[in-house]
């Protein structure tokens, strides 16, 4: 967990201008800073020196550089001026980061969501669908904290900090050594202050994860649970992980009361160490009143940047911790190729892996084709070469045992997986269907018709019919994540859904991965039928599946072996 993650300024070009405005505002609020505290300390000092020792001052150097009565109003006038500028570049940096917060949070959602939609549906499945909308919804949200609160610290604590530094040095060579000894204490705090609450930040984050992992897996399985009688134990389940996360969330509000409070406490006592040498030498007489004045005002607003900034970084973390996987979700969906492009080719078949033996050296017009293709994964080939054409108007079917690449097979097809070695290509659309169905809630006609603008209810229900629903009704709403109808049933509108799409798009590739896992032997009958009219239409069709059925139905069957 970092105080700042450049990927921020990377993914998000609202920050850009957060930090700019912001730091341009940052700037000029110290000055103004400094302009206040030099007109109150000359003003105070003209009103008080008569006092101490009538018109000549105090003793000593006390009343040097002093100011006569009649300069009082001009002090005061630029102090209230001096206040205002400070006031509203204040307000300016507060508003420019809480604006900025709104655009920089949609811009990352933005990109999370592209990089989720460009993925590749072989994703390790290490964040599950709730953890993902967790970190896109609540974890996001929770970055309003980090723009208002803690980024306008953090470029005080950069700008204000320095220059605030070198005018007291300016100032009081003395105060401003001091000052250099001191001020390190309140970082070193922060960083053993910031290990702390980053641990019970992250076991804070990681209850919430499983608490919404918890409950969304309740709501989906509400109705299995209702008929086993099983709500009570999900209900206390739930009351467990919700107490976890309560006590957890009071650990860091605990860890951050007291980081806030020892960082305060650091300061306090820094300044009052700085105090204490210049009151001495004020008492002494060795010291102007004005100029000691100046020093004891600016003295505070030296301090107070990096004591807030690791206050609000505490208030903060939570975004902190979301931002991170936010990060880690669009930059591990970056860089698909685009479905169908060529790489360099590749040697022979090896490796227990055949080549087509029905492949033509060129790819058929129209058709798909995968020649020589290799597929690395952490630096070892897990697939390939593997080369296979499907011609328009052709069911392949491509068979092997389980992990020997089929399905990475068809990820290279649709761009989402960039092979090692080899070439690839396919028409310009490609209608698919994957191992999960993948239904949305709503209606089956919506799920049917996913991204079309305008679903044809004519064309949905031939597609329904073709996939073995003649009687489902289009209007049916299913739950979330398409609960509602069997996994059987859920696999057949996946296929519809292909149909449909193939249908859309004239001169489109069908291509389909294990299709009827889930089915008995007449509604794979249903499906084998359905590739074949679409290959008797002049589509190529291409298969995915251990069914001796499918492979049967096929025009040619290509086997793949797993490696070694």
């Amino acid at each position: 967990m970092k105080p700042f993650d450049p990927r921020l300024l990377r993914y998000a070009r609202a920050a850009r201008g957060v930090f700019g405005f912001g730091a341009l505002l940052g700037l000029v609020r110290t000055l103004a800073i400094l302009a206040w505290s030099w007109f109150l300390a000359n003003a105070l000092a003209t009103l008080v020196l008569p006092v101490l020792g009538g018109e000549g001052g105090g003793a000593g150097r006390v009343a040097e550089g002093a100011y006569g009565p009649d300069q009082v109003p001009f002090l005061v006038g630029g102090a209230l001026a001096a206040l205002v500028v400070r006031a509203v570049a204040g307000w300016g940096m507060d508003v420019v980061a809480a604006r900025g917060a709104v655009r920089v949070k949609s811009e990352l959602r933005a990109a999370a969501l592209d990089a989720l939609d460009t993925r590749s549906p072989l994703r390790d499945g290490s964040r599950s669908d709730s953890e993902l909308t967790t970190a896109l919804g609540r974890g996001l949200d929770a970055l309003d904290g980090y723009f208002s609160g803690y980024v306008p610290q953090l470029l005080l604590a950069v700008i204000a900090t320095p220059v605030l530094v070198v005018a007291v040095l300016i100032a009081d060579p003395v105060s401003g050594i001091t000052v250099l000894i001191v001020f390190p204490i309140i970082p070193v705090f922060m960083i053993l202050i910031g290990l702390a609450t980053q641990a019970v930040q992250d076991r804070q984050w990681a209850q919430l994860q499983r608490l919404s992992a918890t409950f969304l897996d309740a709501v989906s399985g509400l109705a299995t649970l209702r008929i086993f009688r099983r709500e009570d134990r999900q209900t206390a389940r739930i009351e467990g992980e919700t107490d976890e996360y309560r006590s957890r969330t009071m650990k860091v509000l605990r860890v951050t009361f007291l980081s806030g409070f020892v960082l305060d406490l650091a300061g306090t006592f820094s300044i009052a160490l700085v105090a204490v040498t210049v009151g001495t030498r004020l008492v002494a007489g060795e010291f102007p009143l004005s100029l000691g004045l100046f020093v004891l005002l600016l003295l505070p607003e030296v301090f107070i940047p990096i004591r807030q900034v690791g206050a609000a970084f505490h208030a903060s973390t939570e975004g902190l911790a979301a931002s991170g996987e936010v990060f880690d979700i669009i930059e591990n969906g970056e860089g698909s190729p685009a479905g169908g492009a060529p790489v360099s080719t590749g040697g022979r078949a090896e490796n227990g892996l055949a080549a087509d033996p029905a492949a033509p050296d060129s790819a058929t017009a129209g058709g798909l084709s995968v020649a020589d293709v290799r597929i690395d994964r952490g630096g070892r080939e897990v697939v390939g070469p593997v080369s296979l054409t499907v011609a328009p108007g052709e069911v392949v079917a491509l068979a092997g045992p389980s992990g020997a690449g089929k399905s990475s097979i068809i990820a290279a097809l649709l761009g989402f997986l960039a092979p090692a070695a080899g070439s690839l290509s396919a028409p310009a659309g490609i209608a698919w269907a994957g191992q999960r169905p993948g239904l949305l809630q709503g209606t089956i006609a919506e799920n049917v018709a996913l991204g079309s603008g305008s679903p044809d209810p004519a064309r949905v229900r031939r597609a329904l019919e073709a996939a073995g629903l003649p009687g489902f009704d289009p209007d049916l709403v299913l739950g979330a994540a398409g609960s509602g109808v069997s996994g059987g049933q859920a696999q057949r509108i996946a296929v519809a859904r292909a149909l449909y799409r193939a249908w859309t798009h004239e001169g489109s590739a069908l291509v389909l991965d294990e299709p009827t896992s889930a089915l008995d032997a007449d509604s794979e009958a249903v499906i084998c039928a359905a590739m074949r009219a679409e290959a008797t239409a002049g589509r190529p069709v291409l298969v995915v599946s251990h069914r001796d059925a499918v492979l049967e139905a096929a025009d040619r069957v290509v086997r793949i072996g797993a490696n070694g």
